[in-house]
Order: C-alpha cells, then structure tokens, then sequence
C-alpha cells in the first residue's frame, strides 16, 4: 500500500473521529495528516512526510490554541445579552426599599431590582446588567 493512502486513511480516521467527539482539534490534526499525505504524493521520503505532519498538525493546533487564549470571554450568562434580552434594558426605579431592593414594573409583571454592590441606590433610570433567578441587577446609568 502506499504511503500516500495510509496518509489519507489516517486523515479520513482523524475527521471521523473528530465528527464523533466535536474535538476541533483532531481537525487541525488532520490537516497535518493530510499535508503529510500531500508530500507522499510529491515524492519525499518518509521521515520527511512525517517531519512535514508534525510541523502542519502541530501548527495548526497552536494556531487554533493561541486564537481561542486571544478571544475574549462570553459573559456568565446571566450577564450575557445573547442569553438573555433583558440585559441593557432600561427600567425606572421611583424608590428603594429598606432592604436595598425595589419593586418595579417591567415587562406587564413586578420585578425584584437590585443594585449593584458598589453602588449606593438611587432613583431615576437604570440599565439592567443581570438577571438572577427573578431579581434585576441594575446600575444607575
């Protein structure tokens, strides 16, 4: 069998096994297989195919690593506006309670708002910045 084959039955291996565990890793790795199938093709020696498979796979790993370490994290997700569309909504607030909480209107029902730890309460408009269980994190805005 040639070296060529076994380089893209290992890369066909390397894909399903990605499709099976979600790993997008072991698609990066499979792109060095599939490099090294290419040199396999180009007539270089086997120890330089698999020179040319750990250099490609081993780069494109890193390369995906370092792109995941530099993308800024998501937001817990009751802080996420992609999760939930109450954050960065504004609601009126026209007292505060002795326990640091209000009862506001929002959305046709009554909400529980707090405020956030560093902030003293006060009244007027406020942006929710996070929703836990039934209580709106508010900050003054």
């Amino acid at each position: 069998m040639e070296m060529a084959t076994i380089w893209w039955l290992a890369t066909g291996a390397a894909v399903a096994a990605e499709l099976f565990t979600g790993t997008f890793y072991l698609l990066m790795f499979a792109v060095g297989l599939a490099a090294a199938a290419l040199a396999a093709h180009a007539g270089l020696g086997n120890s330089t195919q698999l020179v040319v498979a750990a250099v490609v796979g081993g780069g494109a790993v890193f390369g995906w690593h370092m792109r995941k370490i530099r993308r800024p994290t998501a937001p817990v997700a009751s802080a996420n506006k992609d999760v939930n569309l109450d954050i960065g909504e504004t609601v009126h607030i026209e007292h505060w309670g002795p326990d640091g909480t209000a009862t506001i209107k929002y959305r046709g029902a009554n909400w529980t708002a707090i405020h956030r730890p560093t902030a003293a309460p006060s009244t007027g408009a406020h942006r929710v910045a996070e929703v836990i269980g039934s209580r709106l994190v508010v900050e003054k805005i």
